[in-house]
């Protein structure tokens, strides 16, 4: 079992959760996940890891309430435990030798971006993060964001915080304004990550994204995370999560990640049913 030891809310969908889990943050790098499973009969999920304490024995995760494991998830509290959290798993983002990166992160994708902007300024590297969201009220971890770059740009689809646009506006602004940017990060949906590519690959910066697939045993075994890579199959849980975004098959991770869509809706219904009822029967 492992004890949570911290929980924040930090919009009305995103939960942050610190898990005692010394082992894994013993070993823990900039783009590794776990893989958990709430009790005995729930489903295994991954999330990456969002930040790591080695003194404390800590890892820091971070989710959005989006189907049924999550739901569960979120009904934990500190005091309560995680039956099983499986971890480091996945390789180690490769960081070092750039000079100046510009890392990207959607809406819950900047759970995941923020520690790449953390790992690459601690490397030594000048940090420009540009954060989108739909909307102001949803904005997660900005103070977070903001130590860990030099400069944070966030946009909000409908400007209500006053800076109207896509991450690909920011991007492409600072691009042409001279940034000097040798690597861009992105991590976020699948059309985000696909549009920024497409733009870097205008430029010639490389860039990296992470996929964060649908995942069984984290091993490779089940192929469950497949996807194509400079024409060859990969597997995010083994040979990722990162991947060189201009080799990236989108179209296909596109579709395949709609494969169990209507599953997955109709699992969190019946959890979010089950879930209210429980609530109103206490």
């Amino acid at each position: 079992m492992f004890p949570i030891v911290g929980k924040r809310r930090l919009n009305d969908t995103m939960t942050l959760m610190v898990v005692e889990a010394p082992y894994i943050a013993r070993k823990a790098q900039a783009g590794q996940f776990i893989i958990l499973r709430v009790n005995e009969t729930g489903e295994r999920i991954p999330l990456t890891i969002a930040d790591y304490d080695r003194e404390k024995g800590t890892v820091t995760i971070i989710f959005q309430k989006v189907g049924k494991t999550t739901m569960l998830l979120d009904t934990l509290n500190e005091g309560d435990a995680i039956l099983d959290f499986i971890g480091p798993l996945g390789k180690a983002s490769e960081l070092e030798g750039y000079h100046k990166a510009a890392v990207i992160g959607g809406g819950a994708g900047c759970a995941i971006a923020y520690p790449q902007a953390k790992a690459l300024k601690k490397l030594g590297t000048a940090v420009d993060m540009i954060a989108g969201f739909r909307s102001e009220d949803i904005i997660i971890l900005e103070d977070e964001m903001r130590a860990a770059s030099d400069h944070l740009y966030l946009m909000t689809d409908d400007g209500s915080n006053g800076h109207k646009g896509f991450v690909t506006d920011a991007l492409k602004k600072n691009i042409e304004a001279g940034a000097g940017y040798d690597f861009v990060v992105a991590i976020g949906p699948l059309p985000m990550m696909r549009a920024v590519c497409a733009l870097t690959k205008e430029y010639g910066i490389k860039t990296m994204i992470s996929m964060n697939s649908i995942m069984i045993d984290g091993t490779g075994m089940c192929g469950g995370c497949r996807l194509t890579v400079g024409g060859e199959t990969k597997f995010a849980c083994v040979d990722g999560p990162d991947f060189d975004g201009h080799e990236v098959d989108f179209d296909e991770a596109i579709k395949r990640s709609r494969t169990y869509a209507e599953l997955e809706k109709e699992a969190a219904r019946e959890e979010n049913c089950r879930l209210m009822g429980g609530a109103s029967n206490a």
